[in-house]
């Protein structure tokens, strides 16, 4: 029997992700959102495509929670999007009341399911959704250093020249303007990226890292990134529902790793089919351990004057 995926949120993120999974054949998708025959008509829309693309698997459209039941993973992408100007943190007070709503809907109708989380500000809705799910803390994590990680290892093949599939980078933190790329980390063909970028260069790519989302929304004018963040959903899909095990910055629970403690932020993890299953502590030096705890103070204060 496939794998059941629901996607909550049929916006462009939300329905992004359920085209790269059909065309993965990862999974049955559901897609759901509140708005009344937008979902079921983006689902037979993916279904017609199905033919040409060269999926075989089902895709639904629902406004009933009733149809995420059996869900092996829940995807959340429900929520406000970022305008020009406007920071992760702005959304709080709109999307913290849409993830409550989702979070009564799938605890009622798929209690046992994994939870990933996408919308924004990421690290604070993770938190949320797992405070409100009853789910272990290894059954939730948000997606939040894939994306920041591939969109480094983007500007580092820009820059070099190279193909992006020879880079790979770990970027940690919030998912936010105080994230933590980690150039020691990142690498061309297994060669160290700081002996082939110079450090003017590579201090300019990380800050553009850390602004990459609002990059986009500038550009766009209206509306988010969807694309990216909807090609790291899915890697992270990929890792749950066909156990690969893989080491990825996603945004998880800590219980003393890095020194933190009861927030989620992004930190390396193996990702497999029983969620997080490790948490990776990797050697920062006191500059680099000092960002993540700072930039985990940001999220964490935010959750602790959340209403529980």
């Amino acid at each position: 029997m496939r794998k059941k995926v629901t996607v909550i949120g049929a916006g462009n993120v939300g329905a992004s992700c359920a085209q790269y999974l059909a065309e993965s054949n990862l999974c049955d998708v559901v897609i759901f959102d509140i708005i009344e025959d937008m979902p079921q008509g983006k689902a037979l829309d993916l279904m017609q495509a199905a033919p040409v693309r060269g999926y075989d698997v089902t895709i639904t459209g629902t406004n009933d929670y009733k149809d995420t039941a059996g869900s092996d993973l829940v995807v959340i992408t429900a929520g406000m999007p970022r305008k020009p100007g406007m920071s992760r943190e702005d959304l709080l007070n709109s999307n913290i009341k849409i993830m409550d709503s989702v979070m009564e809907g799938i605890t009622k109708n798929c209690p046992n399911t994994m939870i990933l989380v996408v919308s924004n500000p990421l690290d604070v809705m993770t938190y949320r959704a797992w405070s409100k799910s009853g789910l272990a803390k290894n059954m939730v994590f948000g997606q939040a250093g894939v994306l920041d990680s591939i969109r480094m290892r983007t500007f580092i093949a820009m820059e070099l020249n190279c193909s992006v599939t020879e880079t790979q980078a770990m970027v940690l933190g919030g998912h936010g303007d105080s994230m933590v790329p980690l150039p020691r980390y990142t690498t061309v063909g297994g060669i160290a990226v700081t002996e082939l970028i110079d450090k003017d260069r590579l201090d300019a790519i990380v800050q553009r890292t850390r602004g990459g989302g609002g990059e986009i929304v500038k550009l766009l004018k209206s509306g988010s990134a969807y694309y990216a963040p909807a090609a790291a959903t899915v890697k992270m899909a990929n890792a749950v529902l066909n156990d690969r095990k893989t080491l990825l910055a996603a945004s998880a629970y800590c219980d003393g790793q890095y020194g933190l403690k009861d927030v989620y932020v992004g930190v390396p993890v193996v990702l497999g089919a029983n969620g997080v299953e490790k948490v990776i502590e990797l050697k920062l030096d006191d500059s680099e351990l000092g960002e993540l705890q700072k930039s985990a103070t940001v999220y964490k204060e935010i959750i602790d004057g959340l209403a529980k």
